[in-house]
């Protein structure tokens, strides 16, 4: 049916799910948003959310109502204002949320690939919180599109799961990274010296990840049990170099929950039985995570003060991003065996200011505490803060500092511990 039939079924109250990332159904979403003189306090709860979607009108404000579990740039200034909000939450335990009736979900938007023979269709690039979404909403409104992938593991879906089917295609949303420059190219350089043949990777989202990937070429037998996946890997992958021969789980297969790239990404994932995209319940499960050997969690940060804590999701009391996944890795690859929990961050941001700081600014969010933190990376090298004394984190990461900002940081420390 039209899309416009299909979202007569919301109401006023109603809470509504959208699928992210690249499946971020935008057909369906801008067709709800033209009901705003309809609707009041429609409830909408995602992850990321991509495409040209503007949740922030203010012709929305009494209309919706958005609920982020995750902040991405389509939904930071709504988020940070009187028509949205944040819910800090370990992304492995939000499909909690909708199964044990915490966020009770009366709608859920997804878009999948067609059909098959057999009836299934496929939640393609994003299963992540979608499988729970899916099986928990009184409602499902799916986004037919023949550009979506058909992947395989958790997230088939059958049509006589989904209450209406809008045939609608279009290009999924693309990612890319502009490679970030030299500072980006040495510290995947100290990342990339850290990681032994044999380990399982989990990347996070950024020029450092990916270029990380590009200085693993002489690796040997690496696996990939991450969160998302990019484009990054698939030449590692078509090599041989990641070839998950020596993970305890799922051996020979890639595992992710969801994907952000290019249409290349795409087109690679489509019908591959090499990739598993799996719940992110499973995926994210610091038990499950443990199991592989030599995880290497790589993810990154805003800020960190010289004891070890770590800003990754506000700026003060903006709200950037969000906790997501990398609490769930760091503890995951510090209980695996010969693991390494990473948290990658340039010295400086792009306007100079450190990133190394005494004090996190008021009213930051502690994504990994300082009892969780393992190695610190920088452009000026690295350090594993793991048994370390609160003094003796202080000056290792006075080190990282970029030089400009030592002497500061070297004050900040005397005033601090004499």
């Amino acid at each position: 049916m039209p899309a416009k039939d299909a979202l007569a079924i919301v109401q006023s109250g109603d809470r509504v799910f959208i699928h992210g990332s690249a499946a971020t159904p935008t057909h369906l979403v801008k067709a709800l948003l033209d009901r705003y003189q309809e609707l009041r306090e429609v409830e909408l709860v995602s992850i990321t959310t991509m495409g040209d979607l503007d949740f922030d009108n203010p012709l929305y404000r009494e209309s919706f109502f958005f609920n982020s579990l995750f902040v991405s740039a389509s939904t930071r200034k709504v988020a940070n204002s009187l028509g949205g909000d944040y819910v800090p939450v370990f992304l492995s335990e939000i499909p909690q949320l909708f199964k044990r009736g915490i966020l009770p979900l009366d709608v859920a938007l997804i878009q999948v690939s067609p059909p098959d023979a057999h009836g299934f269709c496929s939640l393609g690039t994003s299963v992540d919180i979608a499988r729970s979404a899916v099986d928990h909403a009184s409602c499902v409104i799916a986004q037919v599109n023949p550009r979506m992938p058909r992947t395989h593991g958790d997230g088939f879906v059958h049509v006589r799961d989904i209450d209406a089917l809008v045939t609608h295609e279009e290009e999924l949303p693309e990612m890319r990274y502009d490679g970030g420059g030299e500072i980006v190219e040495k510290i995947g350089a100290h990342i990339a010296g850290l990681i032994e043949d044999g380990a399982t990777l989990q990347l996070g989202i950024g020029n450092i990840p990916d270029q990380v990937l590009k200085n693993l070429t002489g690796h040997k037998d690496l696996g990939l049990h991450t969160e998302m996946m990019s484009d990054g890997v698939i030449p590692l992958i078509r090599s041989g170099v990641i070839n998950n021969r020596r993970k305890k789980l799922n051996p020979g297969r890639n595992v992710t929950a969801f994907m952000n790239g290019t249409r290349a990404l795409f087109d690679f994932v489509d019908d591959n039985p090499e990739i598993r995209v799996m719940d992110i319940g499973y995926v994210n499960d610091t038990s499950v995570i443990r199991q592989n050997p030599k995880v290497t969690a790589i993810n990154s940060a805003i800020e960190i003060d010289l004891t070890g804590q770590v800003c990754a999701d506000s700026m003060g009391t903006y709200q950037y991003s969000g906790i997501g996944g990398q609490m769930d890795f760091i503890r995951g690859a510090s209980l695996s065996e010969g693991g390494l929990p990473i948290i990658a961050l340039p010295s400086v941001t792009s306007k100079g200011i450190s990133r190394i700081v005494p004090f996190l600014q008021q009213g930051a969010g502690v994504v990994t505490t300082r009892g969780h933190v393992h190695w610190i990376v920088t452009e000026y090298g690295k350090v594993d803060l793991f048994g370390k004394n609160l003094k003796q984190r202080a000056l290792s990461l006075i080190e990282l500092a970029h030089p400009d900002h030592r002497e500061w940081l070297d004050k900040a420390f005397a005033k601090r511990f004499g």
